[in-house]
């Protein structure tokens, strides 16, 4: 045994738990036994398939194989010689390789089971399959495999997955599966549910080869009602659910796949695997942890989280507590769902701070498997004082994060992202269901989130002891008067969002004196009742997007009220009383409607660390003196018609050396969208010649919009001694330190008629983060880069320029009639990080791209171009560029060229075509051919060239809501052509009589229709069967 030791540290650093590779180590001869007769009964299994195929062909009227099957048998032939593979690396071995070679073959046992075990589901057709098992098993876990392995494979031309939840909600359903579908302008929003149903069917039988995967099932669901086809082997679809429930798989005809806790071996682990390093290197601890593992009882959830409230604990005597605390829990409680809740509060409990432990109960107030926005539910835990006033609000969101990190890394909360990139947690609905026991007794919630209800609870249920209420997302129209709750003493939170209230009755919150959270948001709102002047404890006012209120009461006796949310609202005057409330930390008036602030309001606001007016309201137009007294404020929205009364801003501002967190500033009255946390645009300045703005230190984004007087975004010789004059000095000037545009990452720049020159050489030091240029519409611009004349005449005219932009990704131009160059006609741009060159329409004079390449020890640039970098322009343009004085790079180039004039043109000429779909039969088709849904197709000159995209690069892409497919930079994708000859689109219009021609196209028989391209090339004429189609669903 003098080789263990060696194989113990090496097991150490290969990360894997030391006991598993002592099994292997030890147990080597068995594992190999075992793989000897899992080979052998997999080689019987293939050859008893191939023996019944063979049979089968020769019968008359034999079937012909399943391609599954097929695809079977190859992976069980490789399977065989990787498992030769095997023994002869096992054989030729030497002791000190045994662990390796232990798990190496238990590996590639697994494999061979799992092939034998994949054979049943093929053998008997199965379309409907069950997976069941109780709460935390890892039913979910699993499918989200088996879901990301199916969409790898391709195997079905689409993979769904929809979740469920215990209150099985129809119309969600549907939504969510049409969302998957892609269905956008036709999917009925609202309606009759018999009504979506059929159209959802239809929709499924067209979307072709497919696995809808229906996720926490906790009742029978009748797929008719809901409009799911019955899968079968016929259409090749299949039905899987999850569910904790049995009896649910056997009533819907699945076959049943139960999921069992692990074993003793897989549950340590997996334990071991979170619990963190060193741990199972104690000869105290271990003993004690086998038993805490023990009492998780196998089931990945409870170990997971209990892990993680153990991780990192070197103290035997707290695993000792543990242990017997988890027993205690476990003996005071029969049933085994009871058993999972009192091991997950375990983990609960031993949350060290209260307030932590209340910013994990304030979750539950979410719908079931709902993926709650980290920023917004910070936000949530700051509105209900879950997180104290520290320094300023970005302290407090900070600290925020840091719950969440804690939450996070006991594995109470997931972390994930949604649809939208978005960071979200999740609660796992075994958590959540801990969460509520808790939230049942005290502190006393009532949740009744997402369930459909069309009216408030009923009046006993609001019991006077009730701290927290959630209402959100349900169907609730009407607050009437019967229908008010009894005086709820103790209510501090009512959370109404996302209802469709038209009216709430004048005397409801009159039973409510403690209330601090009101949330009426997403709502049809039109007045609030007076009643909501009486809540003098309200803390948290929350009325976003409740686009039908034009009207509110008087305020003023809310004096406690810190955040007023009255964003997207239809407003038109400041609400009575709001001078009065200067306790506000968050004031949101982003609201196009407001007519305008009356002086004296904000500078009674002393305290507002967040300020937000609607830019593009151009009636709303601030003044410094009214915006000096706010020097807590850290977030800013706002606008600033005069030049004057912004550079005081700024100014106050520096003075004050208070920089802003995050702002969004217009100077002008033409505002343009910000993608940065610091933003500043100059758009449609009135009579500024002669004038100067000065911009922040640290401003990220610059726009500048319809700007006529600017003819350089910087003077070549600046005025300043330490500040950079944009524009000219003679005409119109942007001020700033020289250091301002240290963190400049995006100028946009557009529609500036006498602008010339972008940028000046020497300024380029000073641009080092700069991640995107966009220039548009500037007639008289000649080039975005120049170099001094001074610096020209000293290293001459043939001398190398080079232009060092490290970070720059994007170079966007459009509409530049006038532009001759990038840069210099002797420059070098030195950009590593450039991703993307977009040349629009209107760039006809630019003829010469400069090399945006490092350069070799010469000096010289070499002729290569990172594969990441992108060249979209018109094919007319692309043709016209010179490359004298590079050619090679022309070569280099046009690798990373795309066409763009072909999207250009397809979404004006497409997008009027009517859409209708006709469905075509797969069986109809010559082999080799693709077939979907074909509608209506345009129609071109079919003696021209036909641009196509082949089968399986469609099946990546996606389809926007013009109904036409996306371009290939759009879909992340390298989509582009396969056949070089092939470069306009046809538009052929479909027929339906069999056998008739129109505009070379001919119809197949039966149902289905075959585009004949008959004036294309015969290489590309064998390899397409149809060009393009509106409501498209492809198969093969």
């Amino acid at each position: 045994m003098e080789y263990v030791e060696p194989v113990v540290g090496i097991a150490n650093c290969l990360g894997t738990p030391v006991c598993k590779y002592l099994q292997y180590h030890r147990k080597l001869n068995d594992y190999m036994r075992n793989f000897k007769r899992m080979r052998e009964k997999l080689n019987c299994k293939m050859e008893d398939i191939e023996l019944q195929l063979k049979a089968e062909l020769l019968r008359p009227l034999g079937k012909i194989p399943k391609k599954e099957v097929e695809n079977w048998l190859k992976d069980v032939k490789k399977m065989i010689r990787e498992a030769q593979e095997v023994e002869n690396k096992v054989s030729n071995g030497r002791y000190l390789c045994r662990a390796c070679n232990g798990k190496l073959v238990d590996e590639k046992t697994r494999e061979m089971n799992f092939l034998i075990k994949l054979l049943m589901p093929l053998k008997e057709e199965v379309s409907n399959i069950g997976v069941w098992g109780m709460g935390g098993v890892g039913k979910t876990t699993i499918m989200k495999h088996i879901h990301n392995d199916l969409l790898k494979e391709q195997r079905f031309e689409r993979v769904i997955w929809v979740t469920i939840s215990k209150e099985f909600n129809v119309m969600k359903v549907q939504d969510d599966i049409a969302g998957a579908l892609k269905l956008k302008e036709d999917w009925p929003r609202e309606g009759d549910k018999l009504r979506r149903a059929a159209i959802l069917s239809e929709m499924l039988k067209n979307a072709g080869k497919h696995v809808l995967i229906l996720d926490d099932v906790w009742d029978k669901v009748s797929l008719e009602e809901v409009g799911i086809p019955e899968p079968s082997g016929g259409n090749g679809c299949k039905l899987v659910l999850t569910t904790r429930s049995e009896h649910v798989c056997k009533y819907m005809g699945c076959k049943v796949i139960k999921v069992k806790p692990l074993s003793e071996d897989e549950a340590l682990m997996l334990f071991l695997k979170k619990v963190g390093p060193n741990i199972d290197q104690s000869a105290t601890i271990m003993p004690t942890l086998k038993l805490v593992v023990k009492e998780c009882a196998g089931l990945p959830l409870t170990i997971v989280v209990v892990a993680g409230t153990m991780k990192g604990e070197d103290n035997p005597l707290i695993w000792k507590n543990a242990l017997r605390e988890l027993k205690e829990r476990i003996g005071k409680v029969e049933g085994v769902e009871a058993e999972v809740i009192e091991r997950l509060k375990f983990s609960f409990d031993h949350l060290e701070d209260e307030k932590v432990k209340h910013c994990f109960l304030y979750c539950t107030v979410y719908p079931e498997d709902f993926e709650i926005e980290k920023d917004e539910l910070i936000e949530c835990w700051i509105e209900e004082g879950f997180i104290d006033d520290m320094g300023t609000r970005q302290e407090m969101k900070d600290k925020g994060h840091v719950i969440l990190k804690k939450l996070e890394d006991n594995c109470l909360l997931e972390n994930i992202t949604d649809e939208f990139g978005r960071p979200c947690v999740k609660m796992h609905d075994a958590v959540r269901d801990m969460a509520l026991s808790i939230t049942s007794m005290n502190p006393r919630y009532m949740v009744q989130a997402g369930l459909q209800l069309e009216e408030l609870p009923k009046k006993e249920q609001w019991s006077p002891d009730i701290e927290k209420v959630s209402l959100m997302r349900n169907s609730i129209s009407e607050i009437l008067i019967d229908m008010l709750p009894n005086k709820c003493q103790l209510l501090r939170t009512l959370l109404l969002q996302s209802n469709p209230i038209t009216k709430i009755s004048n005397s409801f919150f009159t039973n409510m004196p403690c209330l601090n959270v009101l949330n009426l948001s997403f709502t049809k709102i039109e007045s609030l009742p007076n009643s909501i002047s009486e809540l003098k404890n309200l803390t948290a006012l929350l009325l976003r997007f409740c686009e039908k209120l034009r009207d509110l009461p008087c305020l003023s006796m809310l004096q406690e009220l810190k955040k007023l949310d009255l964003s997207w609202t239809k407003i038109e005057e400041v609400p009575e009383g709001m001078d009065m409330l200067i306790k506000l930390r968050y004031l949101d008036l982003y609201v196009s409607t407001l007519r305008e602030i009356p002086a004296g309001i904000l500078p009674k606001l002393v305290h507002l660390q967040h300020l937000s007016f609607n830019v593009y309201n151009d009636k709303i137009s601030l003044k410094a003196e009214e915006m000096e007294p706010l020097k807590k404020l850290e977030c800013f929205t706002g606008s600033f018609e005069d030049i004057n009364e912004f550079n005081k801003f700024i100014s106050s501002m520096q003075q004050n050396k208070k920089n802003l967190i995050k702002y969004d500033l217009l100077v002008g009255s033409f505002s343009m969208p910000s993608s940065s946390d610091k933003t500043v645009t100059i758009g449609r300045v009135h009579n500024w010649e002669g004038a100067l703005i000065m911009l922040p230190i640290d401003i990220q984004q610059l726009n500048i919009s319809a700007c006529d007087y600017i003819r350089s975004l910087v003077d070549d010789k600046p005025s300043f001694k330490n500040a950079i004059g944009i524009g000219s000095a003679t005409t119109s000037t942007i001020l700033a330190p020289s250091t301002t545009f240290s963190h400049l990452k995006k100028i946009n720049v557009q529609g500036c008629s006498s602008m010339t020159t972008l940028l000046p050489h020497w300024l380029l030091p000073n641009l080092q983060n700069l991640k995107e240029i966009w220039l548009l519409e500037c007639d008289r611009i000649v080039e975005i880069l120049g170099a001094a004349t001074s610096e020209v005449e000293e290293k001459g005219s043939d001398a190398l320029i080079k232009f060092h932009l490290p970070k720059l990704r994007v170079l966007k131009l459009h509409s530049l009639p006038n532009l001759k160059s990038i840069c210099s006609k002797s420059g070098v741009m030195v950009c590593d990080s450039l991703r993307l060159i977009q040349v629009g329409y209107g760039c006809n004079k630019l003829k010469r791209i400069p090399p945006f390449v490092p350069l070799v020890g010469n000096g010289q640039p070499f002729a290569y171009a990172q594969p990441s970098l992108t060249i979209r322009s018109t094919r007319e343009w692309w043709r016209s560029l010179e490359w004298d004085d590079h050619p090679d790079f022309g070569i280099v180039f046009l690798d990373l060229w795309k066409d763009i004039s072909f999207d250009h043109r397809r979404k004006k000429r497409l997008r009027a075509l009517k859409r209708r779909g006709e469905g075509i039969q797969p069986d109809k088709l010559p082999s080799g051919y693709y077939w979907g849904t074909i509608g209506e197709v345009g129609v071109k000159n079919t003696n021209r060239h036909v641009r196509i995209y082949s089968y399986r690069r469609i099946l990546h892409g996606d389809w926007g809501d013009d109904g036409f497919f996306s371009s290939g930079e759009e879909l992340g994708s390298d989509i582009q052509s396969p056949f070089p000859l092939i470069e306009e689109w046809v538009i052929c219009r479909i027929i339906r009589k069999t056998g008739e021609k129109k505009n070379g196209v001919a119809a197949a028989q039966g149902q289905g229709y075959l585009l004949e391209l008959s004036s294309i090339s015969s290489t590309a004429k064998q390899q397409v069967a149809f060009v393009h189609c509106l409501k498209p669903q492809l198969r093969c």
